[in-house]
């Protein structure tokens, strides 16, 4: 099994002592990570010990498990609960050994990881998922876990995707958030700013803007004059960034508009750290279903 070096890379380790019982975290719990073993919520746990560490807060590890054969035998439901303490325990250890000073905290549950990692979202800062786990098919962009926590989750969400968060590149990416006229704006601007004041980065805001075509006499013609639309664009987002330069003085913040797709637009920033972008509760708009499937960073999904 792997662990976690903070200088980015990994060495390879055996557990020390036997896995002990992990008690159910009650209180805040800060950042929220899942965590199954897999290669995936290792750069899931990765990502999620950087910001702890840089909000201040504690890192929850959540592991949940399933016994699948009915009733079954006693004697391998409990092989199969001991065997999901040890994996618990695992990222736990990872991420106290991986860190310094980092309050970890870990919670183990028998029944459906998604219903599990939604409710605790409700007591969490953020939740840190990989974008497959072991259940996941080799073929598949987005496991159904990663998928279902993304879109009913109650606080904002990062799936990682692409290199994660180690090893370091010396110089990262801007922070990009790509945001539209649809009232969660302000929602992911609060997000973006925050990831890039926190990891001193620039932060480039995209806004794409579409020309509705209309039809007459059998003939399809564009509604309104290209110019006006884009000039109109950039008024709006300059007006809706400005609110966010008075907050951060000191954060670098470019602005881009394009006559694109959004998803097509913010996607195209191959170099971003992170992409951020806003959703309705309980489904994905096609920006973020399209990054969660072609993206080359993480993304992160914000909700008003």
């Amino acid at each position: 099994m792997g662990k976690l070096s903070r200088g980015g890379h990994r060495v390879l380790v055996r557990p020390r002592r036997r896995p002990r019982r992990v008690e159910t975290v009650e209180q805040s719990l800060g950042v929220l990570a899942g965590y199954d073993g897999s290669d995936h919520s290792m750069q899931a746990l990765d990502w999620a010990m950087d910001e702890a560490e840089l909000r201040k807060l504690p890192l929850t590890v959540c592991h949940a498990w399933q016994w699948p054969y009915g009733e079954g035998d006693p004697a391998g439901r409990d092989s199969l609960r001991r065997a999901a303490e040890h994996v618990l325990w695992h990222g736990a250890d990872c991420a106290r050994t991986g860190s310094s000073g980092l309050d970890v905290r870990g919670d183990l549950y028998e029944g459906s990881p998604t219903e599990r990692l939604e409710e605790l979202s409700a007591r969490a800062e953020l939740l840190v998922l990989g974008s497959r786990g072991l259940r996941g098919m080799a073929r598949a962009v987005i496991g159904s876990v990663a998928s279902h926590a993304a879109a009913h989750a109650r606080c904002p969400v990062i799936v990682v995707r692409g290199r994660g968060a180690l090893p370091r590149v010396p110089n990262p990416g801007p922070i990009v958030a790509g945001v539209a006229d649809d009232g969660k704006a302000d929602a992911v601007l609060g997000f973006a700013c925050e990831e890039a004041v926190t990891r001193r980065l620039p932060l480039l805001v995209v806004h794409s803007w579409h020309q509705p075509p209309v039809a007459w006499a059998g003939m399809t013609y564009p509604a309104l004059d290209p110019m006006a639309l884009q000039e109109a664009s950039e008024d709006w987002l300059a007006a809706t960034v400005a609110p966010w330069r008075s907050r951060h003085p000191g954060l670098t913040i470019e602005l881009r508009v394009a006559n694109e797709r959004a998803a097509e637009t913010v996607g195209a920033v191959t170099e971003a750290t992170l992409v951020v972008v806003g959703g309705p509760h309980g489904r994905f708009g096609s920006v973020a279903a399209g990054l969660l499937r072609q993206a080359p960073c993480p993304v992160a999904i914000v909700r008003g």
